[in-house]
């Protein structure tokens, strides 16, 4: 494997790509009882229209998610009780564009890796046991729908984007979900489960040649055939719904603001946008602006305020949103501070403060093992090496993001999903 030193970091890392296109990355973490290991697919619930062999295939929404939920059955058992049985902590999720299988333990490394390896790797659906799962996440959909921090945010999505499937929630919907069968699960399995779409990242006193021949023993040796991705039609960068309003039983207005930006490009420039427009975002109204004190001393937010950049591949926005007595003054001072900003400059030394702020946190996420292999896969498929960070950081200038801010946070491109208490006036 070709050892990869990080110096500005202190990380070494073991890498190699596979015949069958599987990346494969380890990270040692020499004297650490504990291991790590996380096998990720480059596959999430935007990924619903896709191309296989020259077809075209539209699923369901919803069926990334109920695959992570079944993907560990296998034909002699279930894979998480044989963790259990082994000491192992398993678990998995589902985002807009991935989902990862991942483990931790002490002890029984070697063998656990292997069950990771071989349940994913070998799909088992059957018509009982899709059938039986829907009710689960039936209850799972409606229990995000009640949820009034969940709900705000899926519908300014829904606002903001027209076409992009980033506009249904990851689960899918309860009628969505009628229409996913076994045979459903193994078409997608095949189109999006393949090594090629694929990486495993493993953090831990562990010996990467072991890894390497765990993956090259139980994955097939060469790549079959990976899904060309589609996400819709192309998008104007106006949103294609001015606002979204409902009521629940909430005890205050909850709201979210969004501002669409333009997709981020494929490559080092994906993460080099990213963290532009996190910059932006504090800069605007994170809590050292200007923004935030002055909202939070009038009382029309709260400490639960929160914003930040967010991508998928095909669709970029910033948004902000919390609990306020008066969303709509919020939205208003945002757009009025978003002007004032790049007509006044920024105080070069606040941004080079916050800038060391951001670095020292992504620096000290290299501390969570968690953290280390879910960015390295998540930036791997969006094709770059994680561990450069520090140097994209270093080539960040307060112009970048004073350009971002005009671009990005203007009135033509945004969108307002708010949630009243019951009750209360619409």
């Amino acid at each position: 494997m070709k050892q990869l030193i990080h110096e500005r970091l202190g990380e070494v890392c073991y890498e190699q790509k596979l015949p069958n296109g599987l990346m494969l990355r380890v990270i040692p973490k020499p004297g650490f009882a504990r291991k790590y290991a996380f096998f990720a697919t480059n596959y999430g619930s935007v990924h619903t229209n896709f191309t296989l062999n020259g077809e075209s295939f539209t699923s369901p929404e919803g069926v990334a998610h109920y695959l992570e939920h079944k993907t560990f059955d296998m034909a002699d058992g279930n894979a998480m009780q044989i963790f259990a049985q082994r000491g192992a902590s398993p678990n998995a999720f589902t985002s807009y564009s991935m989902t990862a299988y991942y483990f931790d333990c002490t002890e029984q490394f070697e063998d656990n890796l292997r069950l990771l390896l071989e349940f994913v790797s070998i799909p088992y659906y059957t018509e009982e046991s899709v059938e039986k799962e829907r009710g689960i996440i039936e209850q799972e959909i409606r229990m995000y729908e009640d949820n009034a921090e969940s709900r705000v945010y899926e519908n300014l999505f829904a606002c903001l984007y027209e076409n992009h499937p980033v506009r249904v929630p990851i689960a899918g919907t309860v009628e969505s979900i009628q229409r996913i069968t076994a045979q459903t699960l193994n078409d997608c399995h095949r189109a999006f489960y393949d090594p090629s779409n694929m990486m495993l990242c493993v953090v831990g006193d562990v010996d990467p040649e072991c890894v390497l021949k765990a993956a090259q023993e139980i994955l097939p040796s060469q790549p079959g055939c990976a899904a060309e991705k589609c996400y819709g039609a192309p998008e104007r960068l106006t949103p294609a719904r001015k606002r979204s309003e409902l009521a629940m039983e909430i005890s205050m207005p909850t709201f979210a603001v969004g501002f669409k930006c333009a997709p981020a490009a494929y490559g080092i420039e994906s993460m080099r946008q990213e963290f532009i427009g996190d910059l932006a975002s504090e800069v605007l109204m994170g809590e050292s602006s200007e923004l935030y004190q002055r909202l939070y001393e009038e009382g029309l937010i709260d400490a639960d305020f929160s914003c930040g950049y967010e991508s998928v591949p095909g669709a970029a926005m910033l948004t902000a949103g919390g609990d306020s007595r008066d969303p709509e003054a919020v939205c208003s001072a945002i757009l009025e501070q978003a002007k004032k900003l790049p007509q006044e400059g920024i105080d070069e030394a606040l941004f080079e403060r916050l800038k060391k702020s951001s670095l020292g946190r992504r620096l000290r996420d290299l501390d969570s093992f968690e953290s280390i292999c879910y960015r390295q896969c998540a930036y791997y498929f969006e094709g770059c090496d994680y561990f450069t960070f520090p140097e994209i950081y270093a080539d960040i200038r307060s112009a970048d993001v004073l350009s971002f801010l005009k671009e990005t946070v203007q009135e033509g491109r945004m969108a307002i999903s708010l949630i009243y208490p019951k009750g209360g006036a619409l």
